[in-house]
C-alpha cells in the first residue's frame, strides 16, 4: 500500500477563553433575530474552542431587570417576578433543546448576581469613580413615577423616527438619553412628562476617553470587526460624556450607598456584571476559581452581542471594568447586524418574527436545519434577510442533496458490499492520495474562518468538504467497479468513508445534532478536531459501522410546510395588529345641524362589476328606495362583485357627484374593519326595514 503525504500538521495551543452571549431580557421568547445575530455564532465558537483543546466557559443569562420587563408586567396585570419566572424557563429551556452548549445560563433575579452587582457598584462608589448629580428627569405626574428610558416615547432626534425609545431608536440605532426625544411622551399613561429634579450617580465616561481611544481605535483597528470599529469611532469623536448608573424605580438591584433609598442600579450596568456572576455560579458548582476566567490576562474574553448592545460592551462595561481595576478586557467583540424577515424588520411588538419554541414544534428534530439556514446567511457585515423559501432551498438542495446525499451512499453501499465493515483498501491511485490530502486541510481552512469570527464562510467549506466526497464518489463510481474491480471499489470506499468521519468530526460546531447522528451511523465518537489534519487514518480497516439500516441525516422539507409558516405569520401579524389597534381619536365636533345635513337611507345593490385598470374599485348600481344610483367603492381588494349583489347597505345619499376615472358616482356606501382589519358593511339587516328609509 502506498502511503500520501499528510498535509503540514495544525498546532493546536490550549488557552482559557471566557466566551459571554448578550443576556436575552426575560419579557418574551427568543426569535431568529437572535440565534442569528448572537447565540449561534457564540454556540459555533464555543464548540470549536472545546474540539480543539482549549478551556472554555460559555456564559449567559436572562436579564431580569430591564424596563420592558415592569411594562410587560402592567400590560398583562402581574408582577415583573411572575412575567421574569415564566420567560426565564421558556428561554432556558429553549435555549438546550435547540443546542446552544451555554457552561452557565443564570438570571439577573439571582441572590449571587444581586450580590456580585452591588459589590461591583460599591467598589467603584468606594473608589470615587462616581459622579453624583442632582439633574432633571422626565416624570410622570399622574403615575407618581419618574420614567425609565422605556417608559418614554417620543420623536428621534437624530433621524425623525416617532417611535423612538427614550434609550435608544430602534430605526438609526442611536443611543439616546430619554431628554433628547422631540415631543416626549409617557408610555404609561401617554401624557406629556414634566421635569422634575432627583439624584443620581454617573459614570464620568469622558474621564476613560483617552483609555477607550488607545485601546480600541489604536489597538484594535485592524482585528475588529469594521462595524463595530465604526461604531465605537463615531461615539469617541463625538466626545464621551457621563452616564447615569442608577435610576428612580421599584424593580432591580437596590442601590447599596446612604441616599440611594427607592434607586436600583440601571440596567445597562447590572446586565454585563451578570455574566461575572454567572461565571461565578458555574466556577462553584465546578470546582473552579472564578477569577482565572475575568482576572487573568492569559484568558481570552470574547463578547457576542447584537449591534444594538455596541455602546454598551465596548465603550461602558470596559470602563466599568477598567475603573474597577483588577479585570481582564475583552479581545474581540464580533457584533453582528440585524436580520430582517421576509422584507421586513423583525418586531416583537408586531410579532413578526419566527420564535424559537414555535420552530421547535413545527420543525421537530430539525434545529440544525436553521442553525446552518441561519449561519449561512449570517447578518456578519450587514443587515440580511431570512425567508422560508431561502430556508427550504438550504435544506434540500445543500443539507439533503450535499451532506446527507454523501453519507447517505457511503452508508448505504458499505452496508450493502461489506456488511457494515470498513473494507481494507489496495493500493491509492493519486485521486486517492489528493482527496485524503484535502480532507487533512480542511480543519485548518475552517479553522482560520472561525477564529476571524466569519462564520458564515467556515460553514460553507465544511459544506465544501462534502462537495469533495460527492465528486469523489461521482467520479470514482464504486456501483460500477464493484461489478469489474473489487479491490479499487474497497479503496475507494474506504477513502470515501475517511471523508464521513472527517465531517462527523469538523461539523460539530455547525450541526451538533447531525455530528452526533452521524458518530452514532459511523459507530465513531472519540476524535478531536486535530485528529482529522493530524492522523493518516480515521476510521481503521474492519471497523464496524453501525448494525442495521443508517438513519437519513435530513429529510425534504416540502413546499405546503413552507406555505403554512407564511400562512402563520402573516395570521399572526393581523392578530397582534387588530389586539393592538387604537380607534382613531375623536373628529372635530359639529353641531346637531350639521348632523341633520347628512341624508343616510337603507339601499340594496342590485349590480356589481370590477372597474377596469384598477385593483381597488367596484362600481354598484344601488337601489335607494328614491332611485337607482350608481356608486363607485372602493371595496374590490375584500369583496367579489358577485359577493356582493342583493346586499343590504346604508348609503350617504346626498353627497356631491364625483367623477372616478370617467364614472360619476353618487353617494358612498357606509363601511368599517373588523378586529382582524377586514372591511365590513355598516348595514341593517333587519326585516322590515326597507330601502329608502332614513337613519337618523
Amino acid at each position: 500500500m502506498l502511503t500520501f503525504v499528510a498535509s503540514k500538521k495544525m498546532k493546536i495551543m490550549s488557552k482559557r477563553y471566557t466566551i459571554t452571549a448578550a443576556l436575552p431580557y426575560t419579557n418574551g421568547p427568543i426569535h431568529i433575530g437572535h440565534l442569528a445575530g448572537v447565540y449561534v455564532p457564540a454556540d459555533i465558537y464555543s464548540r470549536y474552542l472545546r474540539l480543539t483543546g482549549n478551556d472554555v466557559a460559555f456564559i449567559c443569562g436572562s436579564d431580569e431587570h430591564g424596563v420592558p420587563i415592569t411594562i410587560k408586567a402592567k400590560k398583562e396585570g402581574v408582577t415583573p417576578q411572575d412575567i421574569v419566572d415564566k420567560y426565564h424557563a421558556i428561554i432556558k429551556q429553549s435555549f438546550l433543546d435547540f443546542g446552544i452548549s451555554f457552561n452557565n445560563y443564570s438570571r439577573t433575579t439571582a441572590q449571587i448576581h444581586h450580590d456580585t452587582a452591588q459589590e461591583f457598584f460599591k467598589t467603584l462608589y468606594d473608589k470615587n469613580e462616581f459622579v453624583e448629580e442632582v439633574t432633571e428627569q422626565l416624570y410622570d405626574a399622574e403615575a407618581n413615577q419618574f420614567l425609565a428610558d422605556r417608559f418614554v416615547t417620543g420623536t428621534c432626534p437624530k433621524c425623525g423616527n416617532e417611535e423612538a425609545y427614550g434609550d435608544q431608536c430602534e430605526s438609526c440605532g442611536s443611543s439616546l438619553n430619554a431628554t433628547d426625544l422631540i415631543n416626549p411622551k409617557s408610555a404609561i399613561t401617554g401624557n406629556v412628562p414634566t421635569l422634575k429634579e432627583t439624584k443620581h450617580w454617573f459614570l464620568p465616561l469622558n474621564k476613560h476617553e483617552a483609555f477607550l481611544r488607545e485601546w480600541i481605535l489604536k489597538g484594535h483597528k485592524k482585528d475588529w470587526k469594521p462595524n463595530v470599529y465604526g461604531q465605537v469611532k463615531s461615539w469617541i469623536d463625538d466626545g464621551l460624556r457621563p452616564r447615569a448608573v442608577t435610576r428612580d424605580l421599584d424593580w432591580g438591584i437596590p442601590v447599596p450607598v446612604e441616599g440611594g433609598e427607592g434607586k436600583v442600579l440601571y440596567v445597562w450596568f447590572d446586565a454585563p456584571i451578570g455574566y461575572i456572576s454567572s461565571t461565578k455560579e458555574w466556577a462553584a458548582r465546578e470546582g473552579k476559581n472564578w477569577e482565572d476566567y475575568w482576572k487573568d490576562e492569559d484568558t481570552k474574553l470574547v463578547h457576542f452581542i447584537g449591534k444594538d448592545n455596541i455602546v454598551f460592551h465596548c465603550i461602558i462595561f470596559p470602563s466599568m471594568l477598567k475603573a474597577e481595576g483588577s479585570y481582564i478586557l475583552p479581545e474581540n467583540v464580533p457584533a453582528n447586524e440585524f436580520l430582517n424577515l421576509e422584507g421586513q424588520k423583525l418586531s416583537t411588538s408586531k410579532n413578526w418574527a419566527v420564535w424559537l419554541p414555535d420552530y421547535l414544534i413545527d420543525f421537530p428534530n430539525q434545529q440544525d436545519v436553521l442553525r446552518y439556514a441561519l449561519t449561512a446567511n449570517a447578518p456578519e457585515t450587514k443587515d440580511n434577510d431570512f425567508t422560508w423559501k431561502d430556508f427550504q432551498a438550504r435544506n434540500n438542495n445543500e443539507l439533503v442533496a450535499i451532506f446527507g446525499n454523501f453519507i447517505n451512499r457511503v452508508a448505504v453501499l458499505t452496508n450493502k458490499y461489506y456488511n457494515g465493515s470498513v473494507p481494507t483498501p489496495s493500493e491509492y491511485l493519486a485521486i486517492d492520495e489528493e482527496t485524503l490530502a484535502a480532507v487533512k486541510a480542511y480543519p485548518a481552512v475552517i479553522s482560520s474562518s472561525i477564529e476571524r469570527y466569519r462564520f458564515r464562510e467556515a460553514s460553507q467549506e465544511l459544506m465544501n468538504l462534502a462537495r469533495l466526497g460527492n465528486k469523489y464518489l461521482a467520479d470514482e463510481e464504486p456501483w460500477k467497479t464493484i461489478k469489474t474491480d473489487e479491490a479499487r471499489t474497497k479503496t475507494v470506499m474506504f477513502v470515501a468513508l475517511q471523508i464521513a468521519s472527517a465531517l462527523a468530526v469538523l461539523s460539530e460546531p455547525f450541526l451538533p445534532f447531525t455530528s452526533t447522528k452521524l458518530k452514532g451511523i459511523l459507530n465513531y465518537n472519540d476524535a478531536s478536531w486535530e485528529d482529522v489534519s493530524t492522523k493518516d487514518i480515521l476510521l481503521p480497516a474492519e471497523h464496524k459501522l453501525q448494525e442495521g439500516k443508517a438513519d437519513l441525516l435530513f429529510s425534504q422539507i416540502e413546499d405546503a410546510e413552507i406555505d403554512k409558516q407564511l400562512e402563520k405569520l402573516i395570521a399572526s401579524k393581523k392578530a397582534n395588529e387588530a389586539a393592538n389597534k387604537v380607534a382613531e381619536p375623536q373628529k372635530e365636533e359639529i353641531t346637531f345641524e350639521d348632523f341633520t345635513k347628512l341624508d343616510l337611507r337603507v339601499g340594496t345593490i342590485l349590480e356589481a362589476e370590477k372597474m377596469p385598470k384598477t385593483k381597488k374599485l367596484l362600481i354598484l348600481k344601488v337601489d335607494t328606495g328614491i332611485d337607482t344610483r350608481t356608486i363607485v367603492s372602493g371595496i374590490a381588494e375584500s369583496f367579489k362583485p358577485e359577493d356582493v349583489i342583493g346586499k343590504r347597505v346604508t348609503v350617504l345619499v346626498n353627497l356631491a357627484p364625483r367623477k372616478l376615472r370617467g364614472v360619476e358616482s353618487e353617494g358612498m356606501i357606509l363601511m368599517t374593519e373588523d378586529e382582524s382589519g377586514n372591511l365590513v358593511f355598516v348595514n341593517p339587516d333587519i326585516d322590515g326595514v326597507n330601502n329608502g328609509l332614513q337613519i337618523s
